[in-house]
């Protein structure tokens, strides 16, 4: 009975931390996710109208894109934290240190990334393709569905990019979220927490979970591409 005892004594503990580190790995998907999605909806429009469209503004969006992959993520969490500071211009949203901040920051970090691999997809691509279907008379909706079978693989290549530098992100976490356990804990600043405290194996387990959250984005890129191919 004391064997038993003791083993459920010790199990507990681990237990938690199981728990503990599917709750940080869940939180950073699903920051990621979302940032990663948001900028999808906002950099691939804004790829296709410089790409597509006639306007002179469009070599001024594509050069503040090729800008923003140099924009330090510090200064970008920086940005945020002063924005929804409590006595900031922001401050009345009480967004700070909470995963909607955090959400925001690598929002504005990766459009950047993003949006200038998109326009390289896209540029890419035959630039006679959409005439040539035109030429053969096929429907709109189905030239639409092909031209996007076309550009779907390197425009899900740019979103995992993105997906990878967002849920990759330390400076700006920390910044925006806090590290706060339980809240706005994720990979990467669970990390850094993990070895300021010398626990170096728990700072590899979080890093390994890390690389299998992308490893697995990967494999789902890379078998979409597959299909569309």
């Amino acid at each position: 009975m004391v064997r038993t005892g003791s083993g459920g004594r010790s199990s507990a503990p681990t237990l938690g931390r199981a728990i503990e580190l599917i709750s940080i790995a869940a939180l950073s998907v699903a920051v990621s996710g979302i940032a990663t999605a948001i900028a999808g909806l906002v950099a691939i429009p804004a790829a296709l109208w410089i790409v597509l469209g006639h306007s002179r503004l469009r070599g001024a969006l594509f050069a503040l894109f090729a800008a923003g992959l140099g924009l330090p993520p510090v200064a970008v969490g920086l940005a945020i934290a002063y924005a929804f500071w409590r006595s900031g211009p922001l401050g009345f949203f009480d967004l700070l240190y909470t995963p909607w901040a955090m959400g925001i920051a690598q929002t504005i970090i990766i459009v950047p990334l993003v949006g200038t691999l998109a326009v390289v997809a896209l540029r890419g691509g035959d630039p006679t393709l959409p005439m040539q279907l035109r030429g053969l008379a096929i429907p709109r909706r189905d030239r639409l569905r092909l031209l996007a079978r076309e550009v779907a693989p390197s425009l899900a290549a740019a979103l995992l990019a993105g997906f990878g530098r967002a849920i990759a992100e330390v400076g700006a976490a920390q910044m925006t979220g806090g590290n706060i356990e339980g809240q706005t804990r994720v990979l990467t600043t669970a990390t850094m927490l993990a070895v300021g405290k010398g626990e170096f194996a728990q700072a590899f387990t979080y890093v390994a979970v890390l690389l299998g959250i992308v490893a697995v984005a990967t494999g789902a890129a890379l078998a979409l591409q597959r299909r569309w191919a």
